[in-house]
């Protein structure tokens, strides 16, 4: 099965046939837990593992795994020492073997603990995972992005901009299709002096980015289309102005993260009635959550493993939540938040505490270009 190629033409047929299902009111349960003691029927779940929770990812109609693999690979060095060509961990040599071979074991643990969503969203990460799912690439969903190209310019923001760069970063990283095209969008928007608030996009910006989803979806590439952005009130404002094209909204989620009650007018509301998929970006804050450098055996390596566990367990308390998608630069920090998935739920008062201290010395610590998680405080 791994070497059996998903083709287009299969994804056409099993995307009807699901849209059927949902159509004539088949059920699926929101959450599928660990040991499926409820016996729900699994057989559609991707890479489904009993040892894995799987939550519904909205009206995609997907069972996903409740936590996932996200595209960075921050301190991949310390695996891999000297990939990294310059200073940010976007310039690690892609061609390295040990880079190569280190994201390969990294999906197979993935594949092996029931995870089944890769998030990429970057030029070098949906080419190094293409890379990784070769021969494979059934046993994962896919999301997808080429940021530095997409939204963050306006003169990018319309449809043909936007399919042009889509067209091209599928014949780049030889893929026929992607399981979810979700544009990285304007970071954050700002208040004008009479304290209104200015969205990243203006309204003809947000059309055109919709419209890129829109025609991504109808070509047959894209099973399902999204966005990310750290941008609350734009993410609310699309998904009641385009419910037809945001099927997964990706947002800023940390262990800070709290839920403000919901009035039935704010974001949650607007996930829960556009049936969203909800993805939960920076979960440990850029890797400022941990005292150590994540080098196999740092003195610290024990404490951030249970502080990571505490983090995923936090916020998967949130039943708004499809998954938090970390970034992992090892296979045992796979097993690591596969084991938190495994464990209690709530956090008792001990833990909560530990998890609070943490968090403060992280919130003290946050480097310039990560001061906007403190935004993401209260939602």
């Amino acid at each position: 099965m791994a070497d059996e190629r998903f083709t287009r033409r299969q994804f056409v047929r099993d995307t009807a046939v699901g849209a059927a299902a949902l159509a004539a009111g088949a059920s699926v349960a929101n959450i599928v837990k660990v040991g499926n003691a409820e016996q729900a029927d699994t057989k559609g779940i991707l890479n489904y593992s009993s040892d894995m929770e799987y939550r519904s990812c909205g009206k995609t109609g997907w069972m996903v795994s409740a936590v996932c693999l996200g595209g960075h690979w921050k301190r991949v060095n310390k695996m891999v020492p000297g990939v990294f060509q310059g200073n940010s961990w976007l310039s690690a040599n892609l061609d390295d073997p040990g880079f190569q071979q280190n994201r390969y074991d990294v999906v197979t643990r993935c594949i092996e603990r029931g995870i089944n969503y890769i998030d990429a969203c970057t030029g070098a990460e949906i080419k190094a995972y293409s890379k990784a799912l070769e021969g494979r690439r059934d046993q994962m969903y896919l999301g997808w992005s080429w940021y530095e190209r997409e939204a963050r310019s306006s003169a990018q923001c319309t449809g043909d901009a936007l399919m042009e760069v889509f067209e091209d970063s599928l014949k780049v990283c030889k893929q026929e299709y992607v399981d979810l095209y979700r544009i990285v969008c304007g970071v954050n928007g700002r208040r004008d002096k009479n304290g209104k608030w200015i969205y990243p996009h203006n309204e003809a910006e947000s059309a055109g980015i919709a419209e890129g989803l829109r025609r991504a979806k109808k070509s047959g590439k894209a099973r399902a289309t999204g966005l990310s952005s750290h941008d609350l009130p734009w993410l609310k404002y699309m998904m009641e102005t385009f419910p037809d094209v945001i099927d997964v909204v990706i947002t800023p989620y940390t262990a800070k993260t709290k839920m403000l009650p919901d009035d039935d007018t704010g974001f949650y509301a607007a996930v829960k009635k556009c049936d969203c998929g909800f993805f939960g970006i920076k979960p440990f804050a850029g890797t400022s959550l941990f005292k150590g450098d994540s080098s196999p055996g740092n003195p610290h390596e024990e404490e951030d493993n249970r502080l990571a566990r505490l983090t995923i367990r936090y916020i998967l308390c949130n039943p708004a939540i499809t998954a938090p998608i970390p970034g992992m630069i090892n296979p045992e920090q796979v097993d690591n938040v596969a084991l938190a998935v495994m464990q209690r739920r709530a956090l008792d008062v001990e833990e909560q505490a530990e998890l609070d201290r943490a968090m403060d010395r992280a919130w003290a610590q946050l480097p310039r270009c990560y001061q906007f998680l403190k935004d993401w405080e209260y939602v």
